[in-house]
C-alpha cells in the first residue's frame, strides 16, 4: 500500500487520476504535490472516461485565496470532486457546506446557536471524561485497536451529544458515517456510501418529527425551531445539516487521533517532548492537524469567466482546492515534511478557510487535544502492534485500524502543561 511514489515528469503527472481511491490507496502523492506546487500551481486534471476534467490547486496561498472568493467560486454545484464532476450536490441551497451568500450566513449562525458557550461547557466535561475513561480502560488491556476502541468513540458521543441520538444508536451511526464517505473495504465503496447516507437522512427525519413534537436540548430543536426570513426550516434543511454535521464531526477528529498515535509511534523524539510536558496539547493539536489533514480536497465552480496565474477560467469550470498539499506547502511552513509538535506558527488549512470554515472547528481541537492530554496521563509510551491499513477514499485520508502496545504511567500523574 503506497510503496509506489509519483515522480515528476509529465508523463507521471498525467496519469494520476485523483477522482479515483484507489489512487490514494497505491501511491504516495508526495512528490506529485512537490511538483505540482513548484511547476505547475494550477494544473489541468484531464478528463477520465466520462468524467470530465477539472482544474487543481495546490500551493498554500491559492487555496487561501479561492476559498475566501465566494462571489467568483460557488459551493452550490457540488464542494468535493464526487458532485462536482457528477450531477451536482442535491442538497445545494439548503446544507451549509453546499450553500453560499445570504442564506449561507443565516443558516450557519442558526448552527452556531446550537453552540453556544453554556452547550460547549457541558459538552467539553463530557468529552474529557469520556477520553479519559476509554484511553484508561485501554491502557489497562495492555494492548487494543486504538482506532477502534477510542478515536471511533470519542467524536461520535460529542456530536450525538449534541444532536441528542440515543447512546444505543451510536455504534450504528458510527458505522454508517464511516461507510457515508470512506471504507474500508474498497468492493463496497459506493454501493455502502449510498445505502448508509440514505439511511442517516432516514434517521433524522425521524428524529425532526419527534422534536417538533416534543422539543429537546439539542441542535435538532433548536434547527426546528428556528426561522430564517420569518419562516421556519423547512423538514430537508434541517435533516440535511444534521447529516452535514453529523459526518463532519466524526470523520475529521478521529482520523487526526488515530493519525496523532501512529506519528508519535514513528517519531519518538516528539512523543518525548509532549509527555516532559515541553509543549502544550494545544500547540501539539495544530501540528496533529497540519500533519494528517485528513480532508484532502474540496472544490468549487466559477461563477463567470476569471483568471487564476495568468490562465482563463471559464464560467462552469470545477476548480479544487488540496489541503493535503497546502498544508506542505515548503513557503509557508519550515521542514513541511517532520512532524512537529512545536511548530510556530502554524496556519495550517486542516480545518478550511473563509466563509466555509469547519463550524465544528471547536469541538475537533477541544477532542483531539483531550486525547493527547489521556495519552501523556495514562502511558509512559506505545508502539504499533500490527498492520496499519488505511481508509479507501478520494476524500479523506487516514488509518481506519491502528493496533497499539501500550505502556501503562510508570508513576503517579503529574501536572502538566495544558
Amino acid at each position: 500500500m503506497k510503496d509506489q511514489p509519483i515522480r515528476a515528469t509529465p508523463d507521471d503527472l498525467a496519469r494520476v487520476n485523483l477522482g479515483d481511491p484507489q489512487t490514494f490507496a497505491d501511491y504516495d502523492l508526495s512528490e506529485y504535490w512537490r511538483a505540482l506546487r513548484a511547476t505547475r500551481p494550477l494544473y489541468r486534471h484531464p478528463a477520465v472516461g466520462d468524467s470530465p476534467g477539472f482544474w487543481v490547486l495546490s500551493r498554500y496561498d491559492d487555496i487561501v485565496a479561492l476559498y475566501k472568493d465566494s462571489d467568483t467560486f460557488t459551493s452550490e454545484r457540488g464542494n468535493v470532486l464526487i458532485t462536482l464532476l457528477g450531477e451536482g450536490d442535491s442538497a445545494a441551497g439548503r446544507m451549509v457546506p453546499v450553500t453560499d451568500g445570504h442564506r449561507h450566513k443565516e443558516l450557519r449562525n442558526v448552527l452556531l446557536k446550537a453552540f453556544s458557550p453554556r452547550v460547549l461547557s457541558r459538552i467539553g466535561e463530557h468529552v474529557r471524561a469520556t477520553t479519559r475513561t476509554l484511553l484508561a480502560a485501554a491502557v489497562d488491556r495492555g494492548e487494543g485497536d486504538f482506532a477502534l476502541d477510542v478515536a471511533s468513540k470519542v467524536p461520535m458521543a460529542t456530536i450525538c451529544d449534541l444532536l441528542g441520538v440515543p447512546s444505543g444508536d451510536r455504534e450504528y451511526m458510527l458505522g454508517l458515517t464511516k461507510s457515508a464517505i470512506s471504507s474500508d473495504d474498497q468492493g463496497e465503496y459506493s454501493e455502502a456510501a449510498d445505502v448508509a447516507r440514505n439511511s442517516i437522512l432516514q434517521y433524522f427525519v425521524g428524529m425532526v418529527e419527534e422534536r417538533r413534537a416534543a422539543p429537546q436540548d439539542d441542535v435538532v430543536s433548536v434547527l426546528a425551531g428556528s426561522t430564517i426570513d420569518g419562516e421556519f426550516l423547512s423538514e430537508d434543511e434541517i435533516v440535511l445539516n444534521c447529516y452535514s454535521l453529523i459526518l463532519g464531526g466524526d470523520a475529521t477528529s478521529r482520523l487526526a487521533m488515530i493519525d496523532a498515535v501512529h506519528s508519535f509511534s514513528t517519531n519518538p523524539d516528539q512523543w518525548a517532548a509532549f509527555k516532559r510536558g515541553d509543549v502544550s496539547a494545544k500547540q501539539a493539536t495544530e501540528e496533529v492537524l497540519r500533519w494528517s489533514s485528513p480532508t484532502m480536497h474540496f472544490g468549487r465552480t466559477a461563477v463567470r469567466d476569471t483568471e487564476i496565474h495568468g490562465t482563463p477560467i471559464k464560467k462552469g469550470d470545477v476548480v479544487t482546492v488540496w489541503n493535503v498539499s497546502g498544508n506542505r506547502d515548503e513557503s509557508v511552513f519550515a521542514d513541511p515534511d517532520r512532524f512537529l509538535i512545536d511548530r510556530s506558527p502554524n496556519k495550517h488549512i486542516a480545518l478550511g478557510h473563509g466563509p466555509h470554515y469547519c463550524i465544528g472547528a471547536y469541538l475537533a481541537r477541544l477532542e483531539i487535544s483531550e486525547v493527547l492530554l489521556a495519552l501523556r496521563d495514562f502511558t509512559d509510551g506505545f508502539e504499533i502492534a500490527g498492520p496499519v491499513p488505511r481508509i479507501y477514499s478520494n476524500l479523506l485520508t487516514g488509518i481506519s485500524s491502528l493496533p497499539v502496545r501500550f505502556e501503562p504511567v510508570s508513576a503517579g500523574v503529574e501536572e502538566l502543561v495544558l
